[in-house]
């Protein structure tokens, strides 16, 4: 056997076929013989059916729980019969003659233990983690304090991801990336496993320092490429992601480091740590909030003004209002008219002026309401008036201003079509177009370039033109999207055209691979990678009814509390009717959501599910009809049904 190949996967359904579909490829120009694993960490996706069902050469092992990734690869390396191991992630694409370029490489060269190759992300862009240097103390410093991104070129600074080597040489390097690892297999006897300390991220560096350490070298390898659709498992960007990484770098710096090296080391990846968590964290805060504190201030503003104009030229009786209308009354006002904007959906994509409108006429009559139960806050109504009128031309008048400054346009309530183009042949583009269609993707499908100009073929207004045109169809026509269509162009073909085709205007690249039903691309590498499916609207998990649904779990809460001295006698759990409450007033509960479906993973915990309206103890429904109940559930959601099912549940709020 000339090569074992594993893959570990968890909940990338998707991606997986695609790897798979271009290993098979590949595996037909290696001319030896060659075993796929593929080691399933418990997926929800299906994972598991579908490797069953498409690649029937494959050998599966599946896990009734989430190991990790050393682990699951060490499951599958024990079995492995090949003279070269593969680990390989889930995804990826690879090219048609890569198995067989590295195979030769490793067969001239028998001191390699480990060996990496060129990796692209999904927009072809090379991925500067194709090679690595060791993270040393120095080396984790120079990349925490960024000094690895400012000098990438210096070779003091930039040993993180050997910037200064050209990425277009073989060269020795430290480390390899877990994304595609191949390992001569005697050198794995030699100095062992996967460390299985290592949950995930973390493994690939500490066994590429034992194959140095036993007299092995590591090679990065750029006579083949592959794409890596970084950030599938986990998100590079999120909080997740940084504690996990960090972490795992702390392992190994106690475990091969003197101790006053990896106490150095520890110190500098635990502030590496909060530091990107407190990046993380304040990235996504200030993208939320910064629309809605620059709202704010323009309403304020804008009444501070209008306050001045009604004291100076309309207002009958003393001169000035008292100090605490600006001071208090006017924040409150501004809170509400934003408060009633944000759950009419006005910070919702893509904008539609009603509900700005809807939004502040309700905030307008919630606040001249209350002003009449607030005797010595009562002011003027007409300036409550004023300020709803102004609050709607703010809102809707920033809007407006930012988009003429970044598309240079006035049509602000069209959401922008993109314009997709697909390579490939007439048949495929007919297929991708039903996709698309399908999956209801807002965009134009201006036509198709053909690889290979068929003579016989009737003329077709969709035909853009041949391979060759390329670049000038995507500036003609202004894409924003090209779908390759894998049945028709091999793996190499497409990443030479990613690498080839100018990076601007920037084009983004998916691809359809051979006989699948998805459509799959990615952004960058910092951006998960994406795919048109099939799928199922759910009302319960649009954005407006997700924001009704926490109003009314809070609001419930805050009712079934007060009344608890005389409602919490009738619930069959009293301490957990209470324990109930006050968690679904903090958000860790809902009171009726998913329990039974793959999707509740999506969904904060419920309490009760909407099968329990029909489940009884004498006739308990079968786990199938409770799934496709709470389908119908999500798919159909609305408040009521929500407080039908409190109401009809009631004993058994107290659940957990």
């Amino acid at each position: 056997m000339k090569l074992s190949i594993i893959i570990v996967n968890y909940n990338v359904s998707y991606f997986l076929s695609q790897t798979l579909l271009s290993v098979r490829r590949a595996l037909q120009k290696l001319d030896a013989p060659a075993e796929v694993f593929v080691v399933d960490n418990n997926s929800v996706d299906g994972s598991v059916a579908m490797v069953r069902a498409r690649f029937p050469e494959v050998i599966l092992l599946e896990n009734k729980h989430n190991p990790g990734f050393a682990k699951a690869n060490n499951q599958a390396i024990r079995q492995a019969r090949g003279e070269y191991i593969l680990l390989l992630n889930p995804d990826t694409v690879v090219e048609e003659d890569t198995f067989r370029a590295c195979c030769e490489f490793l067969d001239e060269h028998p001191e390699g233990g480990g060996l990496g190759v060129k990796m692209l992300d999904g927009q072809g862009k090379f991925l500067p983690e194709s090679k690595r240097g060791l993270p040393t103390p120095r080396v984790a410093f120079y990349k925490v304090f960024g000094l690895a991104a400012l000098f990438p070129g210096s070779r003091t600074f930039g040993r993180y991801h050997l910037c200064y080597l050209d990425k277009d040489q073989t060269h020795e390097v430290d480390v390899l990336s877990g994304a595609f690892m191949l390992l001569r297999k005697s050198a794995l006897d030699a100095v062992g496993l996967l460390d299985e300390d290592y949950f995930m991220y973390g493994e690939d560096i500490d066994l590429s320092y034992r194959l140095t350490r036993g007299g092995w070298k590591n090679y990065y390898f750029p006579g083949t490429r592959i794409i890596h659709y970084k950030g599938e498992s986990t998100k590079r960007t999120s909080v997740n992601y940084v504690f996990v990484f960090y972490r795992a770098m702390i392992v190994f710096a106690r475990k091969h480091f003197a101790p006053n090296q990896a106490g150095i080391f520890s110190l500098l990846i635990h502030l590496a740590i909060w530091l990107r968590a407190g990046l993380a964290v304040g990235r996504r805060v200030l993208t939320s909030i910064v629309p809605i504190l620059l709202d704010a201030g323009l309403l304020y503003g804008g009444m501070y003004l209008l306050k001045n104009y009604w004291e100076e030229y309309q207002k009958q009786g003393p001169a000035d209002y008292p100090s605490p209308l600006m001071e208090v009354v006017v924040p409150a006002y501004v809170l509400v008219w934003l408060g009633c904007a944000y759950l009419s959906g006005s910070y919702d994509k893509p904008f539609r002026a009603w509900r700005i409108v809807r939004g502040i006429v309700v905030g307008t009559v919630l606040i001249s309401a209350g002003s009449n139960f607030l005797e010595s806050y009562r002011y003027s109504n007409a300036l409550i008036l004023l300020g709803g009128f102004w609050s709607i031309v703010v809102l809707i008048g920033r809007r407006l201003i930012s988009h003429v400054m970044r598309h240079r346009n006035l049509r602000l309530m069209q959401s922008h079509q993109k314009n997709i183009a697909i390579v490939g042949s007439a048949e495929e583009s007919r297929r991708v177009r039903h996709l698309l269609e399908t999956a209801r993707v807002q965009a134009s499908i201006v036509g198709y370039v053909t690889p290979v100009p068929d003579p016989a073929a009737p003329p077709s207004r969709y035909l853009l033109g041949q391979l060759h045109q390329l670049d000038e169809i995507i500036r003609i026509h202004a894409l924003d999207e090209l779908i390759f269509c894998g049945k028709d162009l091999s793996a190499t073909r497409i990443i030479s055209l990613m690498i080839r085709l100018p990076q601007y205007p920037p084009v983004a690249y998916k691809i359809l691979p051979e006989d699948s039903e998805y459509i799959i691309g990615s952004s960058s590498k910092d951006a998960p990678g994406e795919y048109y499916a099939l799928d199922i609207a759910l009302n319960l998990f649009q954005p407006q009814r997700a924001r009704t649904k926490r109003l009314l779990d809070v609001l419930t809460s805050l009712g079934l509390l007060l009344a608890a001295p005389a409602l919490v006698w009738f619930a069959l759990e009293k301490v957990g009717y209470l324990r109930n409450c006050l968690r679904v007033l903090v958000g860790r509960r809902t009171w009726v959501g998913l329990r039974h479906t793959d999707a509740s993973r999506r969904t904060t915990p419920a309490v009760l599910s909407p099968a329990d309206a029909t489940d009884t103890v004498a006739a308990p429904l079968p786990e199938a009809t409770r799934r496709r109940l709470e389908l119908l559930y999500a798919k159909d959601y609305t408040p009521s049904t929500d407080l039908n099912i409190l109401v009809r549940r009631f004993r058994w709020l107290g659940q957990e």
